[in-house]
């Protein structure tokens, strides 16, 4: 987010209104000393950057205070609680019926104990709470990335607006959103060590630390670092296209801290054996990929899929009409972004950032720059005011969170697998594994994928639920006595007219079955001719 300063501030390296908080720094990335007055603090704080910013705020919680929760929410909450309370990190599965025992690791530890803490400590509200804000984190630091890039705080608050819509998709409370996080501040860090802040680099390495035990989505980070030092080995212009070269100094330094941020990826409970994850997902889980709704290509016959279209073919259309030059990695970057939430839709989450300082730039050629002599702070305060007094007003209370997940999970189903112990294993939706976990019953499958489909749980999953034939012998071999479906599901259908199984329960969202089996007969005497 834009920080005004001074009135000339736009003049310093940044081509922002500010900086730093404290010091500004020259256009050598060296401090100065003229520390702000607390009334330019208070400027800061009111001013018209700063405002918009509150607007983008607003603009997160309208759609964060529906509370959509990702069916993996839960069981991350739960697998947090347990390292918490065991300060142990699982080596094997110890969540399903299926697969228990095969080689699992918490690959997204540290994500999980934030979020098992939040929940512990807040329950709903608070998890709703945590999602708004993380959220809003994440919009303000691409809104100031995209206005690190183009110099007009109103061209990337208005680049950062337009691809929020794109980004809620990624807002899920799972531990990629903080992947998401540490994307931007990678973003950030090479921008500002590209306007002289030399000292910016030496953060990667911290947070890949944090990255490489939070998400797997770390080696992208590393590609983007990697991209940024390739594309400056040597300065060309070709076209729209340039490129300038590092001076040595810089390359070192980028290259120290890309060795620097390398080194961490070993520092986890799980040494080295986490960095090989996200190679896994690639390249040994087909049916994971192949079935799980967010690997699948981007749908673009639904609202986002038409928005993303959209953007793509004003981006085509803005640089034929205008021809912008743009740096080699930073359209390196873009490219591969869109080719791969093309591929699979989950990877929007780096189509956002990758292209939000790029449509700044677009934006900007119809902007002017932020004048500070012009802002009108008591407004803005005023408008600041409105945004939090509306948010205090409209946050979801916890009657109207746990309506919201009675609508979405098998609440009341769950109740009574809980009060009615069976024997046998339970067969669950997919969508409902993660939920059954946080509850404290044994699942069929969930979200982790990866487990199910080297243990083979995962194609037998399929198969039972498309109701293809011998289904039912597949129930018989896993010795299924009860069935947690959607009541629309076709082995539902299918279970509903069969005399062997008995709806027990049902709630807003699914339907429990029970096996009925028969009862051992008794061998009377007179049948054994031991009567009287």
């Amino acid at each position: 987010m834009s920080i005004p300063m001074n009135s000339n501030a736009e003049s310093l390296p940044l081509n922002l209104p500010a900086a730093e908080l404290v010091r500004p720094a020259n256009h050598a990335g060296v401090a100065v000393e003229n520390a702000l007055t607390p009334l330019e603090i208070l400027k800061w704080v009111f001013s018209f950057p700063a405002m918009m910013g509150a607007l983008l705020v607003g603009r997160v919680f309208y759609e964060g205070r529906t509370f959509f929760v990702d069916p993996d929410l839960w069981w991350h909450v739960k697998n947090g609680q347990n390292i918490l309370a065991t300060h142990h990190w699982p080596t094997v599965d110890p969540y399903s019926s299926t697969v228990a025992g095969q080689p699992w690791m918490a690959y997204e530890w540290f994500g999980e104990i934030v979020l098992g803490t939040v929940a512990r400590i807040g329950g709903l509200v608070g998890l709703d709470i945590f999602l708004i804000a993380f959220s809003s984190v994440v919009m303000l630091a691409i809104y100031w990335y995209a206005t690190l890039r183009c110099g007009k705080s109103k061209a990337g608050f208005l680049s950062a607006g337009i691809l929020c819509s794109l980004a809620f998709a990624s807002f899920t409370l799972r531990p990629q959103m903080f992947g998401y996080l540490y994307l931007v501040a990678t973003l950030i860090l090479l921008e500002l060590f590209r306007k002289g802040y030399q000292r910016a680099v030496w953060l990667l390495p911290p947070i890949f630390l944090l990255w490489v035990n939070t998400h797997g989505s770390w080696i992208i980070g590393l590609g983007v670092v990697f991209v940024t030092i390739a594309a400056g080995i040597w300065g060309f212009q070709m076209g729209s296209v340039t490129a300038k070269a590092w001076t040595q100094k810089q390359r070192i330094q980028l290259e120290l801290a890309f060795l620097g941020s390398l080194a961490m990826l070993a520092i986890t409970p799980y040494g080295t054996e986490t960095v090989a994850y996200p190679f896994e997902v690639a390249s040994k889980l087909p049916i994971g990929v192949a079935n799980v709704l967010e690997w699948q290509p981007m749908p673009f016959n639904i609202v986002g899929g038409k928005l993303f279209l959209g953007l793509l073919l004003g981006f085509i259309a803005a640089q034929v009409l205008c021809k912008f030059e743009w740096r080699l990695e930073e359209l390196a970057l873009f490219l591969f972004g869109t080719m791969m939430a093309c591929l699979h839709v989950r990877f929007v989450l780096i189509f956002v950032p990758f292209f939000a300082p790029m449509l700044a730039v677009i934006f900007a050629r119809w902007f002017p720059r932020y004048e500070r002599e012009k802002d009108k702070y008591v407004l803005n305060a005023a408008l600041m005011a409105g945004v939090a007094a509306a948010m205090v007003w409209f946050m979801p209370t916890k009657a109207t969170l746990e309506a919201k997940i009675s609508s979405e999970y098998p609440t009341e189903t769950t109740k009574y697998l809980a009060a009615h112990p069976f024997s046998g294993r339970l067969f669950n939706d997919y969508n409902f594994g993660g939920y059954l976990i946080g509850a404290g019953q044994k699942v069929f499958i969930d979200g982790r994928a990866d487990p199910f489909e080297r243990g083979g749980a995962f194609s037998v999953y399929l198969h039972i639920s498309q109701m293809k034939p011998g289904s039912f012998t597949l129930l018989d071999q896993y010795q299924v006595t009860a069935c947690l479906l959607q009541p629309d599901d076709s082995l539902a259908t299918a279970l509903a007219s069969s005399p062997q199984w008995k709806k027990v329960a049902s709630d807003k969202v699914s339907v429990l079955y029970v096996r009925e089996l028969p009862a051992p007969q008794k061998t009377s005497q007179n049948a054994t001719g031991k009567g009287d």
